[in-house]
This record gives structure tokens, sequence and C-alpha cells, in this order.
């Protein structure tokens, strides 16, 4: 399973991580991925979407219904 988010299509990014005396040692920042069921009223039906923390907010805000509808403009098969 990758590591990007359903809504935001957030990703891991690469990096450095430094220590005490600034040696760089490549590592990877990854996104704050949570598995969520959200019921869907239109259809009458629970979906599973792996989303960020961002997109969480995103849902709260605008609600499923319409984070849906803009979601499947992108992605035909969620």
């Amino acid at each position: 399973m990758s590591r990007i988010c359903q809504i935001t299509g957030k990703k891991p990014l690469s990096g450095n991580k430094r220590s005490h005396s600034m040696n760089a040692k490549k590592r990877k920042f990854f996104p704050n991925l949570h598995n969520h069921r959200f019921w869907l009223d239109k259809e009458k039906k629970f979906i599973n979407l792996r989303i960020s923390k961002q997109g969480l907010r995103l849902i709260d805000k605008y609600g499923i219904k319409k984070v849906m509808e803009k979601i499947k403009i992108k992605y035909k098969n969620v």
C-alpha cells in the first residue's frame, strides 16, 4: 500500500537527517496518514480512505459529499 493521501495527494518527501556534528544522512518525511471509514448517504455505503490529517480537516470543513465530488473528478475508481 502506497503512502499517499487519497484526498490531498500528499506523499513522502526526502531530506537530510542532521547529527549534532551536521553530518547529513538521507531520510524520508512521511505524511500523517490514517485509515478512516466514512458513510456516504447518497450511495448508502461505507468507504475506506487512507487520508492525511489535512485531508481529515478538509472533510470536517466542507463535508464528505463535497470532497468526494472533487475526488471523483481526479480518481474514477474511488
